[in-house]
């Protein structure tokens, strides 16, 4: 591969914004100074792009095996090097289920085969597989996922000695789907007795309601209190579930943690009306006073990290009525830009965003060299070109379903370059058909 300099860029890096050239040698960053140069090195101009470490999405579905309708690990990894995400953690709830060893391999060989971003594959816990799950090295993979409320692929864990069980004999961190499945199953039937087959798209955020998100969160935060267990709350949706997380010790020390999406920040209840079934996720999205609130948690470190929860669906399945018509959406290729224009709105600042979606990741899951600019890490790096504005189109769409929740959508910025370990993965438009990922390791002793 040899060595490639970015120069002149503005570095954002660990709470600072500064000027910098980037030496990278094969794989890694080897050099971050003033001009800096090498006789056999290609020359990249960044000067007035910001240089960014690759973002670290903790949550993707990317439907392979068992469901490529939808996506791939192929396509959906495309688009996320298109996006500025040069490693995810693709999710348990494919089929079959990853939630045996050999399946877990299985998954990786995969991801070794298939993908164009760096890739961890977590471990699912079920009803029925503590036993294997006792087996699982702690540096095998990421995390251990728990749906602890329905979605796609149907995994529930509500055999409460299981789940105790669970949380008592992993080192791993515990990820997990929060929503109280009687609750749903409750407010399901009674909107189905008043509208039948019609329910309304804008009642998702009252089926899939705050209660049953806080009374499923706030019993993982209990059960992780009494037994130790490493917690990490994906894609909070409310306002109320903010308050079972700290803000007074750092993320390093931190036992419990959480998660919000790109969605639940951007959307709400409101946006129902012009979006349906597009922006139906689970959790669902909620009131504006919800989203307010998960940004002050967010801004305030309550809430650690930003993710997509990227799960395609083709547009006839989310075009069905409100029951039929599956939960999910595309985002991977959208998250940083989204994010970016909160940046310029001054929602947020761009060390924070970094924080929250580079080095949070990289610190919670122990991931080796990566989530940062530094010498020796691996080169994930993103070059954002400021002040590009473009407008998402079914043509600029990488993701194999084709649609996005940000069809028509003008954005402010532009992911202009995306390095996978020392690769140029995505070059303005253009990816390259050279894959350079790899499977990560963690530092866990």
């Amino acid at each position: 591969m040899g060595y490639t300099i970015i120069k002149n860029g503005t570095l954002v890096n660990e709470g600072l914004a500064f000027q910098a050239d980037v030496l990278i040698k094969d794989h890694f960053i080897e050099k971050i100074g003033k001009d800096l140069s090498h006789p056999n090195a290609t020359v990249v101009e960044a000067n007035g792009m910001w240089v960014l470490p690759g973002i670290i999405d903790d949550q993707v579905h990317f439907r392979e095996p068992g469901l490529t309708h939808k996506g791939t690990i192929y396509s959906e990894s495309r688009a996320a090097v298109a996006g500025g995400i040069t490693t995810f953690m693709e999710q348990p709830n494919t089929n079959p289920q990853t939630t045996t060893i050999e399946a877990l391999e299985a998954k990786f060989a995969l991801g070794a085969q298939s993908s164009f971003a760096n890739y961890a594959f977590p471990f699912g816990g079920t009803n029925d597989n503590l036993e294997e799950l006792k087996r699982l090295d702690k540096n095998a993979t990421s995390n251990v996922k728990l749906f602890l409320g329905s979605s796609t692929g149907n995994m529930l864990v509500d055999n409460q000695k299981v789940l105790e069980g669970i949380f008592r004999n992993t080192e791993l961190v515990i990820c997990t789907h929060c929503e109280d499945e009687g609750t749903i199953r409750a407010n399901m039937a009674a909107f189905t007795e008043r509208y039948g087959e019609d329910i309304p798209m804008d009642a998702h955020p009252k089926i899939r309601s705050e209660e049953a998100c806080y009374l499923s969160s706030s019993k993982a935060v209990a059960l992780a209190k009494e037994t130790g267990a490493r917690l990490h709350v994906f894609h909070l949706s409310t306002a109320k579930e903010t308050a079972l997380f700290r803000n007074d010790i750092p993320l390093k020390d931190k036992k419990i943690t959480a998660e919000v999406c790109l969605h639940h920040l951007w959307f709400s209840q409101e946006d129902y009306a012009e979006k349906g079934s597009l922006i139906k996720w689970n959790p669902a999205v909620k009131t504006a006073n919800d989203r307010a609130g998960l940004w002050e948690a967010l801004l305030d470190d309550r809430i650690d990290i930003i993710a997509t929860d990227h799960a395609p669906h083709t547009l006839e399945e989310k075009q069905q009525k409100y029951a039929k018509a599956p939960s999910g959406g595309p985002l991977v290729q959208h998250a940083l830009v989204g994010m970016l224009e909160k940046v310029d709105q001054g929602v947020l600042s761009l060390p924070t965003m970094v924080q929250k979606m580079c080095h949070n990741p990289a610190i919670l899951f122990d991931i080796d060299r990566r989530g940062y600019l530094r010498e020796g890490y691996f080169a994930d790096l993103v070059l954002v070109k400021p002040n590009s504005p473009w407008t998402v189109s079914a043509e600029n769409i990488v993701a194999l379903c084709g649609w996005s929740p940000f069809t028509g959508t003008r954005f402010s910025n532009s992911v202009h370059k995306t390095f996978v370990n020392g690769h140029l993965a995505y070059d303005n438009g253009l990816i390259s058909d050279h894959k350079n990922a790899m499977r990560l390791n963690f530092n866990r002793d």
